[in-house]
């Protein structure tokens, strides 16, 4: 099948988009481990503590490289593929760029140019202080663009200029504090700590009997564990928030297109789910429902009620996303994260009380092959879950008031986006073998051992001067 422009732009901005995000969540987890772990060490003076910072810390500054690059690619997106967007929505696109570009670039990068060159020049507590306004930077920084994002899935805060036709901002804090940005924005924050913790397990559990480790390794568990038990919550808040505000996003994530009250949740199905009825579906009584508007009860618009809706409100016109993509990315998102949550959970509970995991028996040898690998689920959790709240939007970019087609650059051509996309995909393919390769050459050191203190053999009394 042949792709047009629109689609191959579609898919540019979905690589340099999901390229780097990769690396966002690894930026927010492994600078707030860090903080947390320098704290530590401040407040019981246990050198392992101190060790274990200056390693994350590591991990955390060649990640935070290669999502600034990525970033900038990302923005500049918007110039080259969707001009047209940009002139209608920059208004109020603009600000938060500038602002979470002033935190990424200026906050961010200088205190954590300060906390690495800072060690022995800086007071310890003051030293501390600036990886906490990292931590801090790398939050804010989060919360501000998923504003920008949130815009796209519920508009607010703008008005229509009667001459020029385009958005204007009208409340900065309005468009800050829109509902679905308050409900994304924790649900965000948990899947960063499962993509954190899990790498921070992973890279402990390679150094096998090196006990220094220990203590990184039970700390990413517990990020991994804790982040999942948070984005099942969040996620429920949010579903119900996305439910208010797109309808059609979460009946097309079930695939449903009759209105129903207490609505099925399949959790797997097999045969034809766009538009048919598959021959087999495992399904659990009333949660969607649940999920949608928290009651069993509770009615759910189907498809094709809202397709009729969004013809008579907005023209002629197909509203309805990929409706495949929507349902098995929704799933993916949940079972994978939750195959996370437990493999992390397994690891605590083996590891309990001092007891070690070793491969004496063949499913511990299994697990113990497999903990390597289990960064992997949360960050296609964090991917599968993108996918989900971006082309289940479709066929909207701004929902209800800017479609995706009319976004597009005029005089693009399909040779100029295929030569980028290519080259696009190239340039990030080497990054992720530097970084990857960086991350083993990091994970593969010993701990920093501590300072050996300087002593100085005593002057005798009468000794000659020379």
């Amino acid at each position: 099948m042949t792709m047009d422009v629109l689609d191959l732009t579609r898919l540019q901005f979905a690589v340099v988009t999901i390229y780097h995000y990769f690396f966002v969540p690894l930026s927010i987890s492994l600078a707030g481990a860090a903080a947390g772990l320098e704290i530590a060490w401040l407040r019981t003076g246990r050198e392992n503590y101190l060790r274990l910072t200056k390693f994350v810390g590591g991990l955390l500054i060649v990640t935070f490289a290669v999502g600034v690059v990525t970033g900038l690619v990302q923005e500049f997106q918007f110039g080259m593929g969707w001009s047209n967007f940009a002139r209608f929505y920059g208004d109020v696109f603009g600000p938060t760029l500038a602002v979470e570009g002033m935190l990424a670039f200026f906050l961010e990068a200088t205190f954590l140019a300060l906390w690495y060159f800072g060690w022995d020049r800086l007071p310890r507590a003051l030293h501390a202080a600036t990886i906490v306004v990292v931590a801090v930077g790398t939050v804010l920084s989060a919360f501000i663009i998923l504003a920008a994002n949130s815009f796209m899935q519920n508009p607010v805060a703008y008005s229509l200029d009667p001459v020029t036709g385009r958005a204007r901002l009208d409340d900065f804090g309005a468009l800050l504090l829109n509902k679905v940005n308050l409900a994304a924005f924790p649900h965000t924050l948990a899947g960063a700590a499962m993509v954190g913790g899990s790498l921070l397990l992973a890279v402990a559990v390679r150094r096998g009997s090196d006990d220094g480790f220990r203590p990184l390794a039970r700390l990413g568990a517990w990020m991994t564990v804790a982040g999942g038990a948070l984005t099942a919550l969040t996620g429920d808040h949010l579903g119900k928030v996305i439910t208010e505000v797109q309808p059609m996003k979460m009946a097309a994530a079930e695939s449903l297109y009759e209105t129903t009250t207490g609505a099925p949740f399949s959790i797997f199905a097999v045969g034809d789910i766009s538009g048919g009825k598959p021959f087999f579906s495992l399904e659990l009584p009333w949660l969607l429902s649940i999920l949608a508007k928290g009651s069993p009860g509770a009615e759910v618009q189907g498809i094709d009620d809202l397709q009729a809706q969004y013809a008579a409100e907005y023209g002629p016109g197909s509203y309805v996303p990929m409706i495949p993509v929507a349902f098995w990315t929704f799933r993916l998102m949940i079972g994978i994260g939750m195959l996370a949550m437990a493999a992390a959970a397994l690891y605590l509970w083996s590891t309990r009380g001092g007891r070690t995991l070793d491969g004496g028996h063949r499913p511990a040898r299994l697990f113990l092959r497999f903990l390597p690998l289990i960064p992997l689920l949360p960050t296609a959790a964090n991917s599968f879950g993108w996918i989900f709240t971006e082309t289940a939007r479709q066929p909207w970019l701004a929902f209800g008031i800017s479609r995706v087609a009319d976004g597009i650059s005029p005089g693009l051509t399909r040779a100029e986006v295929l030569v980028s996309l290519i080259g696009f995909t190239a340039v990030y393919g080497v990054l992720a073998v530097v970084w990857l390769r960086l991350v083993r050459h990091l994970a593969r050191q010993p701990l920093t051992p501590p300072p050996t203190p300087v002593t100085t053999a005593p002057v005798p009394a009468e000794a000659p001067v020379y």
